[in-house]
């Protein structure tokens, strides 16, 4: 048990080599290409913080929770216990294909999500670092979109 739990969270930490991580404007533009500025009244700020929160950028990340529960896949780290074929898949895609750095099936199943009754509060790590935050405009420095 101690050796499974020291392993997720080694599996969580570490970045996995060859990772696609994205740049914040490449992110950025992706999702707005995606249709995610503005979507269900959450700014395109929101989205990007979000992915930061989430993945660090990293649109290939998969990673176990620390209780083993479920697994996060992708640039906003969709749990596989609701949302691809290895739960409930109410996304109606496989986990695997949360993980393509073109961000379609995330981006779709992300606005799924969000129409929800929790909104992008579906994600705690929105709640805690993005959904009060004065200083969301620095998600978008310097991009150009």
């Amino acid at each position: 048990m101690k050796a499974s739990m020291v392993l997720s969270l080694i599996r969580y930490l570490v970045v996995p080599s060859g990772a696609a991580v994205l740049g914040h404007c490449v992110v950025a533009k992706k999702l707005h290409k995606g249709g995610l500025s503005d979507f269900e009244g959450y700014s395109l700020e929101n989205w990007v913080c979000l992915a930061y929160f989430e993945s660090k950028f990293n649109p290939t990340a998969a990673y176990d929770s620390l209780r083993g529960d479920y697994t996060g896949y992708g640039l906003f780290q969709i749990r596989n216990r609701d949302w691809c074929d290895h739960g409930k898949n109410r996304c109606h895609v496989s986990c695997s294909a949360l993980l393509n750095p073109n961000l379609k099936e995330t981006i779709e199943c992300a606005k799924k999500i969000v129409k929800g009754n929790r909104g992008m509060g579906a994600w705690t790590s929105w709640t805690l670092n993005c959904q009060h935050s004065d200083t969301l405009e620095r998600w978008l420095d310097g991009c150009k979109l």
